[in-house]
């Protein structure tokens, strides 16, 4: 099995990028656990509180599960993913099964941020972009899948995620083996990275050869 952490900040082509890579191999090789999935559950508070949790630093991720889940799977065991739901702050009762597959992807813009989960991993990824095209992809996505309007998601930017990226995402930058420069559109970062990881796959296979 081959771990692969993929950071970034919001909008920079994470999931461009990882969806590129389950393109590029058979169906059922890579399984994703995406970072959102693993936030705390904040059933506890009241709706006016959990408004004010601030979901872009590294205390709203259960790191715990989330590293207990990616060891499991390096065990060769499956693991019940959970859920979570962004209207009301909480996990749900839902789980997703999730199997040991070759390639196993961490995605989320903290994955980087957690000294447990980099030791885990065999490679760890940052989809750079510039600030101006992350608030762009940000904008239109929020607009058309979240009903907000720009200057609502504007001003979410400036108080909240611009001030994390730089506090959080972007020094974690320094922990990546590859930085993707260009997120998503960046084709032949995204080649390299698939031939790498189609190149350990190979090799793997070769040595559990009897």
């Amino acid at each position: 099995m081959l771990t692969i952490a993929i950071a970034g900040g919001t909008g920079s082509g994470k999931t461009t990028v990882v969806n590129r890579i389950i393109d590029s191999f058979k169906a059922g090789e890579v399984a994703v656990l995406p970072q959102d999935n693993y936030y705390r559950d904040l059933s506890h508070l009241p709706m006016e509180e959990r408004s004010k949790v601030n979901f872009d630093e590294p205390a709203a991720i259960e790191w715990s599960l989330l590293n207990a889940h990616l060891r499991r799977l390096k065990e060769g065991f499956p693991i019940e993913m959970p859920t979570y739901s962004y209207l009301t702050c909480t996990r749900q009762p839902e789980t997703i099964l999730v199997e040991p597959r070759d390639v196993v992807i961490i995605e989320g813009i903290l994955v980087l941020t957690d000294p447990e989960l980099r030791e885990l991993v065999d490679i760890k990824c940052f989809v750079d972009a510039d600030a101006d095209d992350r608030l762009i992809r940000v904008i239109s996505r929020d607009c058309i899948e979240r009903g907000r309007t720009p200057q609502m998601v504007i001003d979410r930017y400036e108080r909240v995620l611009k001030p994390m990226h730089c506090q959080h995402i972007e020094p974690s930058k320094r922990f990546a083996d590859l930085i993707i420069p260009q997120g998503g559109t960046n084709k032949v970062a995204i080649g390299l990275l698939t031939d790498f990881i189609d190149a350990r796959l190979t090799r793997a296979a070769r040595t559990d050869r009897p």
